[in-house]
């Protein structure tokens, strides 16, 4: 059948089991909006801002599982993209951004709004198009849709000339997808398998890392057999908190820069790391030559760009972590490792980095803890970037499976509020709350309109201490407290903000309202949002300094250690 290139938009949208989109509109993508009243099964959200839709179909892809997609016209609309693209590509998330382009003749003239969208997205999409004929779009949605959500997901922009999405054509959608090059291996080498198997049956000191590759699998059973079966703790990196339990006996929590002590003391002490989907990044391993000394690493990941990128591996398995934990785990022999486990535990009860001290100020790690108890550890939890992130991963007990979502490998400020919006869209049965400090915030807390529009059940604990948090630590600590640009001193009321959105809001400056504070929140039918007055300069504990390995990191806030992360 005869189709205009926005309707093959429409159709094909619909064959990939696509039901919301997040956009805002201009005059290049406009034809394809004009189309969507004739396709009542595409539900558009209108966001304030093209970042925000990116960030929104971002956080709806991985709290749902399935492929996210924004919307934005051409010039400004594309390149305000540019920062959630970035972030969907570090984080492995798959995603489609659609966006407007000048008509075809007006290509590389300099026309109204018109910049090389596939150019600039090159570096920061897992494969992007520029689609010149109408009768080219099915092929291209079809092989975009197939290309974000397989192997290592990413995100993928589709560029539409204006006239394109006008132009008609067969619109004949393809079956399957045959791109020569592009076999991602999902199953893994039976012989590295059992070779694994082996490494793990001679260890003594055994760690399994567990990343995002394991959420993204979906792959939480398995990961829970092996563990247990091997009686292995279980070590989460940043992405990879809700992959496991962390009430779970075996659960350790965080390592790295910002990681529990326990941890990165238990990592510099063991004999084999099991690593699954993920990619020793900089925040975990410290200084790479003194990470691990003594360790053999059994590296598991889709990606074999990543295996042995960084750390050298004694045994690589490419495949998906689902696959391979399966088969890794009918291969390994029951085993415990009792004088191991009671060594990390004598860590954890010398080094207790998860605990909250006594204070009769209002500390952010005290919040967390709290929020942590009245929702039982099973609310969906969205943050941005900075302190607040640190310290609700640290302090936040979770549960249930996959309900972290973070920016993490671009570290993007922001990404807590339109984020937890596309977060909700996808589990509207949750309970939503969005971390936020009170710099991030500000930085896209236009959407809280979106969610009024919409009646999004999110729920706001913003940790604010009027600083760039992070950054004042990194002055204090780092610079001789020479602070630059690091205060905010024009903070608005938040409280007055919110209920200008005709948003419930209260002020928290008190421990004893904390808990109350939450449970009202909790009972309000929609949005709601909590300013809790924190502590200005608090400083998140542990810290491995730059360049120095894991196990040399600063505890707490002692004379002598602010001396040390000064040396």
């Amino acid at each position: 059948m005869q189709l205009t290139g926005a309707q093959m938009i429409c159709e094909s949208l619909l064959r990939e089991e696509v039901d919301l989109l997040f956009g805002l509109p201009g005059g290049a993508i406009l034809p394809f909006y004009q189309t969507l009243p004739q396709y009542p099964k595409l539900r558009h959200i209108l966001v304030r801002h093209e970042q925000n839709a990116g960030h929104a179909a971002d956080a709806y892809s991985r709290a749902s599982g399935r492929v996210g997609v924004c919307v934005a016209t051409s010039g400004p609309g594309a390149t305000n993209l540019v920062t959630p693209l970035a972030t969907a590509m570090m984080d492995s998330v798959p995603m489609i951004a659609i966006t407007g382009q000048v008509p075809r003749a007006a290509i590389g003239r300099d026309a109204f709004q018109e910049t090389d969208a596939t150019g600039i997205t090159l570096p920061i999409t897992k494969h992007n198009y520029l689609v010149m004929s109408a009768g080219d779009v099915p092929r291209v949605m079809k092989e975009a849709f197939h290309i974000a959500r397989t192997g290592r997901p990413g995100p993928v922009l589709i560029d539409f000339p204006r006239d394109v999405l006008t132009e008609k054509a067969e619109f004949q959608y393809p079956e399957s997808v045959a791109l020569r090059g592009y076999k991602p291996t999902l199953e893994g080498h039976g012989q590295m398998i059992k070779r694994a198997a082996r490494l793990i049956k001679e260890a003594r000191r055994p760690v399994i890392l567990a990343g995002h590759g394991v959420i993204i699998s979906g792959a939480f059973a398995e990961l829970r057999e092996l563990a247990e079966k091997a009686q292995i703790p279980v070590i989460t990196t940043l992405l990879g908190i809700s992959a496991f339990d962390e009430g779970h006996v075996l659960a350790l929590g965080m390592p790295g820069m910002h990681g529990m002590a326990y941890n990165n003391w238990a990592i510099d002490r063991s004999d084999l790391l099991i690593a699954v989907g993920m990619r020793f990044d900089d925040r975990v391993t410290g200084r790479l030559s003194a990470f691990a000394p003594n360790a053999r690493v059994i590296h598991i990941d889709i990606d074999p760009a990543e295996v042995g990128k960084n750390v050298r591996v004694t045994v690589p398995i490419v495949g998906d972590a689902k696959r391979v934990l399966h088969a890794l785990a009918r291969e390994v022999e029951q085993a415990t490792h009792v004088d191991w486990i009671r060594e990390i535990n004598e860590l954890r009860r010398e080094h207790p980095s998860d605990k909250v001290r006594e204070s009769s100020k209002l500390l952010p790690q005290y919040v967390i803890r709290e929020l942590s108890e009245v929702t039982d550890g099973r609310a969906l939890l969205v943050t941005g970037v900075g302190q607040h992130q640190m310290w609700a991963a640290q302090h936040y007990h979770f549960k249930e499976p996959n309900t972290w979502l973070t920016s993490g490998g671009l570290g993007t400020m922001g990404f807590e509020v339109p984020g937890a919006m596309g977060a909700w869209f996808a589990r509207p049965d949750k309970a939503v709350w969005s971390i936020a400090g009170d710099g991030g915030f500000q930085m896209t807390m236009s959407e809280l309109a979106t969610m009024v529009e919409h009646k999004v059940n999110v729920k706001f604990a913003i940790l604010n201490n009027n600083f760039l948090g992070m950054v004042r630590q990194l002055q204090d600590l780092f610079h001789d407290r020479s602070r630059v640009a690091v205060e905010y001193s024009g903070n608005p009321d938040f409280v007055m903000l919110a209920q200008a959105y005709g948003i419930w809001a209260t002020r928290v400056t008190e421990r004893a309202q904390v808990r109350k504070a939450i449970e009202d929140a909790m009972a309000v039918d929609g949005p709601a949002l909590i300013d809790f007055r924190v502590e200005p300069e608090e400083n998140v504990y542990p810290h491995v300094p730059a360049g120095e390995s894991v196990a040399e990191m600063v505890e707490g806030p002692t004379l002598e250690g602010e001396a040390a992360w000064r040396r």
